[in-house]
């Protein structure tokens, strides 16, 4: 195999390694049939409505947040089928897409955005996990040829940079957030000024729908101060315990209630949807809260009909 040909299966020898979590994806199958036969998720669809596009038709995103792994059928198969039904024009990431000390997810999340990237545009922004992956002298290595098996099929990974689109005759211009690692601390992490985050990924542009994919919520506020028109999170699993539309009970930073947990939200013109995830790690426990796959369709506002 020429040495810029890697493929899922390369990352896969890669983690022949030891640890059980390790070995039950890569030996030992049966092991994590939980990950493979009994999960269900619902399609869960918002429609948004900007004078930023005239596109009577609109535009249609699907957003993948929190996988872990998990796989939905054989080759995801179930999910892949779904999206393709949908049929969206962008498909974009809130990351999570694997578990950080788990090689076999990085095997998961490759297959399935690679085949997707085949058939729709993905854009792409690093959760926790990813980015702790990236970080670790253990674990770096597998990231790495994650991310260049990602790039060479077409994903668009946005680590703290930004791209922009054209979909349907509008212009959409994607930003992916990389928090440094504090801002994940658990049970306290630091406020994010805006000053900062502007110094992570600069100012918004002042033409086409600016559109952040930050995976974690907690900064809500900053991010619309910041400017985004939609911003897309995951993070929080939904609370774990759903207690309504927009409230969980925790965080996994363990925050009690904490605010942005789930749904959608607004600020004048602007709007924000946090995804409750596809999938879970460690502890697969949702109560009154299902595994979702969000469609955003994003139309012109009643004024620019």
């Amino acid at each position: 195999m020429a040495d810029d040909e890697i493929k899922a299966e390369e990352i896969a020898r890669l983690g022949e390694r030891r640890t059980l979590s390790e070995l039950s994806g890569l030996y030992f199958p049966e092991l994590r049939i939980w990950k493979i036969i009994w999960k269900k998720f619902r399609i869960k669809q918002y429609e948004i409505h900007t004078d930023k596009i005239h596109a009577p038709q609109g535009v249609r995103m699907i957003l993948l947040a929190d996988l872990h792994g998990i796989s939905y059928g054989k080759d995801n198969i179930r999910l892949t089928e779904t999206i393709r039904k949908l049929a969206p024009d962008v498909i974009l990431s809130a990351g999570d897409m694997a578990v950080r000390t788990e090689t076999d997810t990085l095997v998961t999340a490759c297959k399935l955005l690679t085949e997707l990237a085949g058939d729709f545009p993905v854009y792409y922004a690093l959760g926790n996990h990813e980015y702790k992956m990236s970080l670790s002298e253990e674990y770096r290595p597998y990231y790495a040829k994650y991310e260049k098996a990602l790039k060479k099929a077409s994903v668009h990974i946005l680590r703290n940079g930004h791209e922009s689109i054209v979909l349907k005759g509008e212009r959409f211009c994607f930003w992916g957030l990389e928090l440094p690692i504090e801002y994940y601390h658990k049970p306290r992490s630091p406020k994010l000024k805006k000053e900062v985050m502007e110094e992570l990924i600069g100012k918004p542009e002042d033409t086409g729908m600016q559109i952040l994919l930050a995976h974690n919520p907690k900064y809500g506020k900053t991010y619309f101060e910041w400017g985004a028109d939609l911003i897309l999170s995951g993070h929080y699993h939904g609370g774990v315990v759903r207690l309504s539309e927009h409230y969980g009970l925790s965080s996994p930073q363990y925050l009690l209630f904490p605010p942005f947990c789930c749904g959608d939200f607004h600020k004048g013109d602007q709007h924000m949807i946090v995804s409750a995830g596809l999938g879970e790690h460690t502890i697969p426990l949702r109560i009154h809260n299902p595994r979702e796959l969000l469609v955003i369709d994003i139309k012109p506002s009643e004024k620019m009909k």
